[in-house]
């Protein structure tokens, strides 16, 4: 007999859960996802206490030697059944879910003492780490206490990681319940002592340094699944740097979705710190070190007196030096210049430079890169420092040095393949108000010489490589099929929101693309993102119709591809009536695929796909109304920049008239109605109607109005239209008084049926 929290359990009954041991672990791992392989030599029980995956060998070897000396002894015969009598209990649901806690904390009591053998055997390590998330707080704190002296070389195990990894989400969730606060602090501040005696084996560890990641977010109370620190997808860094999504000092940088250990956060930092300084050579250029350090000084984002501790460490200053004004010594000036070259020193000044306090800034700035800006844009890991510095630029005259190194270079560095510099350059420029002109000048004189036509300026930069690398430039041609350049089309949105008078030459260029280019340009993910940015710039309404022409017989087509669909509702929202009318027409002819796709509800909806299929005609009156209420609003409250043209409106003349100031509540509150209700244009609580027989019409395209009002319109002779007062009127006397009451009395145009 075997006992299982509550109950005793005979091992026939195990026995015929288990089958073949080896079999069940191996669907054990394939179910739980896990991607640890064994060592050739797996016999060997401590095969795999010792790889650091690293490759780095002797140079830490005797900083480490205490941690390392561990050796896991074989697990015996009767603990390995045991455990793996558990595992397949567990995993055949012969437990159930009330008693799966006791269960999992009377295995983990079993557990004492052999906690390190347990959590670093290849194939037991699974079984504790569903033990580690199915049993209580108390369970869970025990088993961490009991092994805390031995929880970095659990933590530097390939296995042991993933338990270790799992120990610390498991505490995470319990955090949740504010009563079991104390006891999880006490646990891991008995961690925390052991790990700061000598932090540079986990930091400088592949399996470590991915342990010591999560306990720092859990220290600051980031949730540990969270991609913004660990996991950072480099499209999410480069929407920052060029303008596309705030910054992330100007954010609030850790969502605390848990409560944090703000204490231990210091005294962890604080013994990495002394870690680095005693280690500077070897932290400085260690890939998984950098990653650990990166995770920190994002956590540590807008805490200046920290970060004024750790960055001048890491570049081989010191605190007091920054803030007492002693300049970074031109030796170490160099020195950094170097390492910059390297690439996990390269990531690690990235990060440094995006949550740098402003001193600090300013002083590496002035005093390391100043003079050597093209040197390190030029360089494969330094140019992406050389961005990470210009995206976090905050004066014009940090942005006139930048420009006094870089203005002239815009097509060396093309050439080169650099082309996140410029991308960089246009973003910083625009953001700080200086050299707009200078930049879009200098990126069209890049992609084509005064002799040649501006048309073709578009182009190259959509295929820069596809250009710069072609030996004949002036016979390169359109690559049909070839993927758009994902920095090129970046550039060319950045390009877009600068005013108008600075980009006349890439407007002629969008606009003379022949419409077969277009349309390849709106299938492909970049180009159609440069699509979109043209049809939200200042450019004249004329010329943005004229490339949505282009695309004529092909909205359907493109609605059905998920970034297409984002460039059919730009040109829907650009276009003027037939062109609309032309969109929603399209996409009628696919609507059935279309309900299928993951982005075709929201078109259909935003479009009103379906009320123009049943009513066209009270489906054009309705867009026709929420276009002239926002032209009436911005004609009387907006500014000169907000006023729209006439060539911006495709409605008659006496629909632009303004509105008087004591409809201003009234004109908001339609404005909202008619953006979030999908309700006919007519059908608002102002209105009223004289009761009429039903019409007959499917329930699919019925539109509710706010007080459940939908008007009728009668076919009769004279079309009567309806007033506020709830008076017929004909139509004679109603197209003689539209221009004088029309504004005043929102007077519904009339709806032919």
């Amino acid at each position: 007999m075997v006992s299982f929290g509550s109950k005793a359990l005979p091992l026939r009954r195990l026995g015929g859960i288990m089958g073949d041991e080896d079999n069940s672990h191996k669907r054990s791992r394939k179910k739980m996802g896990m991607s640890r392989k064994p060592d050739k030599q797996s016999n060997s029980f401590d095969a795999n206490v010792n790889k650091n995956g690293s490759g780095r060998g002797s140079q830490r070897q005797s900083d480490s030697e205490t941690q390392r000396s561990v050796v896991r002894k074989q697990v015996d015969p009767e603990t390995t059944k045991y455990f793996s009598e558990i595992a397949n209990l567990i995993e055949s649901n012969g437990v159930d879910m009330e008693e799966r806690s006791v269960v999992c904390g009377n295995a983990l009591e079993e557990a004492r003492g052999k906690e390190f053998e347990l959590a670093t055997d290849y194939y037991l390590s699974h079984t504790m780490q569903t033990l580690l998330e199915g049993c209580d707080v108390n369970s869970l704190c025990s088993f961490l206490r009991s092994c805390a002296k031995d929880f970095p070389s659990i933590a530097m195990d390939r296995s042991g990681s993933h338990v270790a990894e799992t120990a610390i989400k498991s505490l995470s969730q319990h955090l949740q319940d504010n009563d079991v606060y104390s006891v999880i602090e006490d646990t891991l501040n008995a961690i925390c002592k052991v790990i700061v005696k000598n932090p540079g084996d986990l930091m400088c560890d592949c399996y470590g340094s991915h342990v010591l990641r999560s306990l720092l977010s859990l220290f600051k109370g980031v949730p540990l699944d969270s991609s913004e620190f660990n996991r950072r997808k480099s499209s999410s860094v480069l929407a920052e740097r060029l303008n596309f999504k705030a910054f992330r000092a100007d954010t609030d940088i850790s969502p605390q979705a848990v409560q944090g250990f703000p204490g231990l956060l210091d005294f962890l930092v604080s013994g990495m710190s002394k870690c680095i300084q005693n280690n500077i050579k070897t932290m400085q250029v260690d890939q998984y070190s950098s990653l650990v350090l990166q995770s920190a000084l994002k956590l540590l984002a807008g805490d200046e007196e920290k970060l004024l501790q750790i960055i001048p460490i890491l570049i081989g200053c010191t605190r007091e030096e920054i803030l007492e004004g002693d300049s970074i010594k031109t030796t170490k000036a160099r020195n950094i210049l170097y390492l910059m070259k390297e690439t996990a020193f390269s990531h690690l000044m990235e990060v440094a430079l995006e949550v740098a306090p402003e001193v600090l800034y300013n002083e590496m700035f002035t005093k390391v890169f100043r003079n050597s800006l093209f040197e390190l844009s030029s360089h494969h890991c330094g140019n992406f420092v050389i961005q990470a510095l210009i995206s976090h630029a905050g004066s014009q005259d940090q942005m006139e040095v930048i420009w006094e190194e870089l203005g002239s270079k815009f097509k060396d560095l093309l050439k080169m393949g650099k082309s996140g510099i410029i991308a960089s350059l246009i973003a910083a420029s625009q953001r700080l108000h200086i050299y707009e002109h200078k930049c879009c000048e200098a990126l069209a004189t890049a992609v084509h010489s005064s002799n040649e036509s501006s048309t073709c300026i578009v182009p190259r930069i959509l295929f820069l490589d596809s250009y710069f690398y072609c030996e004949d430039k002036s016979n390169w041609n359109w690559p049909s099929g070839a993927k758009m350049h994902v920095m090129g089309s970046l550039i060319l949105q950045g390009v877009f929101r600068f005013q108008n008078e600075f980009i006349q030459p890439f407007i002629t260029s969008i606009t003379s693309l022949n419409a077969d280019n277009i349309l390849e340009a709106a299938k492909d993910s970049g180009g159609a993102r440069v699509i979109e940015a043209f049809l939200s710039s200042d450019a004249s309404a004329k010329l943005k119709r004229r490339l949505i022409m282009k695309l004529r017989g092909h909205f359907g087509e493109l609605s059905l591809q998920s970034s297409g669909s984002f460039t059919v509702e730009k040109c829907f929202t650009v276009g003027n009536i037939s062109l609309r009318e032309a969109i929603v027409s399209e996409l009628l002819t696919v609507q059935s695929e279309l309900w299928n796709t993951k982005q075709g509800p929201h078109l259909m909806r935003k479009l009103d796909v379906d009320g123009f299929a049943a009513r066209p005609d009270q489906w054009r009156s309705r867009q026709e109304s929420k276009q002239s209420t926002f032209n009436e609003f911005y004609s009387t409250f907006g500014s000169s920049e907000t006023k729209p043209s006439k060539n911006s409106s495709f409605l008659s003349d006496d629909s632009k008239k303004t509105s008087q100031p004591n409809k201003i509540k009234q004109m908001r509150e339609e404005i909202a109605h008619l953006q979030t209700s999908p309700a006919p244009f007519l059908s608002t609580t102002g209105f009223k109607r004289k009761p009429n027989k039903p019409e007959k019409s499917s329930k699919r395209f019925a539109r509710n109005s706010a007080d459940e009002d939908v008007p009728k319109v009668k076919k009769n002779k004279s079309k009567n239209i309806v007033t506020d007062e709830g008076t017929s009127q004909s139509m004679d006397k109603a197209e003689k008084k539209r221009h004088r009451e029309d504004v005043l009395q929102k007077s519904p145009k009339k709806l032919k049926t």
